[in-house]
């Protein structure tokens, strides 16, 4: 079986083009906006030339905090990139084949149906996140070379003001943990999104969220309780690898001075101990096993 992963991996990448054209683009964007704002600022000489000057008086530890929080913004747009391109992928990666019949090719393949469905989730919980952080290191130092081109061009140290402040070993680290864990939190979704993906004719999306909106307002109307409100939304936007906040932030305030010790903050212990996250491993391999189900026995011909 994992033999076989590879070659469905890659045909994966090959019928999915967007698992690596949207981080490109996303890449690309951001890049762009960087040298757009780089120029558009430039027209204001003064206020620039007085901006550069203080942050070259600036301590490291500040420059360290400006800098963790202009790569952070930049990880978040991907985070959220990410998210969607899961979501849109997992969604069509099953109902696609049934679609336009090609699950009859690939059915007289030697390959098994749990294999298939397997490497459509090992695409959407390990491949996505891993291209997706790449995308994130080569658009931090892009950005980062287009800024120190910039004051550069304005008289300023570029080492000193950048590069020798810009905490990348820890930052790095962090966003690789951050980005493998949030599938990982997230999958129940993501097995859920299979299963559709394998049941629905038509309209995944909408098949897939209705449920997920209908649920909770149902659940409260009869019942008034909010189980299943906590369970859709609150898992959706909570993520408990952040020590000491529920919320995930980034960054804090530490005396009369900016501290973003990212990785300090990740409990990944507390992470990977989450009752949490094991029960939505469980119930992402129970949807996932009846996505595998479905595709096996439900008649495509």
């Amino acid at each position: 079986m994992i033999a076989n992963q590879l070659p469905l991996l890659r045909r994966e990448l090959w019928e999915h083009r967007s698992i690596y054209v949207a981080p490109a683009v996303i890449a690309l964007l951001i890049s762009l906006m960087a040298v757009t704002g780089q120029v558009t600022v430039s027209a204001h000489d003064e206020a620039v030339d007085f901006s550069v000057l203080g942050a070259s008086n600036l301590t490291e530890a500040h420059r360290a905090a400006i800098l963790s929080a202009l790569m952070w913004g930049v990880g978040a747009l991907f985070a959220l990139s990410m998210t969607i391109l899961i979501v849109f992928y997992t969604l069509d990666s099953l109902h696609a084949e049934r679609k336009d019949r090609s699950i009859l090719f690939w059915r007289s393949m030697p390959t098994t149906d749990t294999e298939t469905v397997l490497s459509k989730l090992l695409m959407a919980m390990f491949v996505i996140p891993l291209g997706t952080i790449a995308a994130v290191l080569v658009t931090h130092v892009v950005v980062l070379a287009c800024a120190s081109i910039w004051v550069a061009g304005r008289g300023a140290d570029a080492w000193h003001l950048i590069w020798s402040a810009a905490p990348f070993a820890e930052l790095w680290i962090a966003t690789f943990v951050f980005f493998l864990a949030l599938p990982l939190w997230l999958s129940p979704f993501i097995g859920w999104f299979l299963f559709v993906s394998a049941f629905a004719r038509r309209s995944t999306l909408l098949v897939a969220f209705l449920p997920l909106l209908i649920l909770p307002m149902l659940e409260k109307s009869l019942v008034g309780t909010d189980l299943l409100a906590e369970a859709f939304f609150l898992r959706s936007v909570e993520i408990p690898l952040f020590r000491g906040t529920s919320t995930g932030e980034f960054g804090f305030l530490q005396g009369d001075s900016f501290s973003f010790l990212m990785l300090s903050r990740l409990d990944i212990v507390g992470f990977l101990t989450s009752p949490g996250l094991w029960l939505g491993l469980v119930v992402c391999g129970l949807l996932t096993a009846a996505a595998i189900y479905l595709r096996r026995y439900r008649d495509d011909s």
